[in-house]
């Protein structure tokens, strides 16, 4: 292995004990501070199409699906500041626009919206969450997950994909 490898493991580990901390801290602090339980399973999510998670909803009220047409979804839970989140950002991105009209993708940061992984039961991030198209969770996955991987893990999961 050499040094340039070594370093981006090393980053890696750092990243991830920050995030554990990060967690650990805002649990202390929800417990400190009795809030309203959300109804929301760790494994057993529903997400609804179109729904956003709780990210970009008003006073709890999910964001208006954007076509009647349900579809299966991703989602990223993971941070901005995360060094595998920002080598995903891209692969997420062009993902997004390659199947628009196969399946969502959503990306949460939740540093920024720490509900978001309560409500999903996130301990390291990234997080990558599968759900069908009746928006129960189909698969999950922590850390990096390549373009190949999760256009693998879909043809597992049944979604045709048209050839790209």
């Amino acid at each position: 292995m050499n040094k340039y490898m070594k370093a981006i493991v090393i980053a890696a580990l750092v990243v991830a004990v920050v995030a554990i901390a990060a967690l650990k801290q805002s649990r202390k602090a929800e417990a400190a501070a009795p809030v309203a339980q959300t109804n929301a399973g760790v494994s057993g999510a529903n997400v609804s199409a179109g729904e956003t998670a709780g990210a970009g909803s008003v006073a709890g009220k999910p964001n208006v699906p954007r076509a009647a047409e349900k579809r299966p979804k991703l989602i990223d839970l993971g941070a901005d500041k995360c060094i595998p989140c920002k080598m995903m950002a891209p692969i997420l991105e062009q993902l997004k626009k390659d199947y628009a009209d196969v399946f969502d993708v959503e990306f949460i940061d939740v540093w920024k919206n720490p509900d978001a992984g309560r409500r999903f039961g996130i301990e390291m991030i990234p997080t990558q969450i599968f759900f069908d198209a009746d928006g129960k969770e189909r698969f999950r996955h922590v850390g990096f997950y390549g373009r190949e991987e999760i256009l693998g893990k879909w043809k597992e999961l049944g979604v045709e994909l048209p050839k790209k």
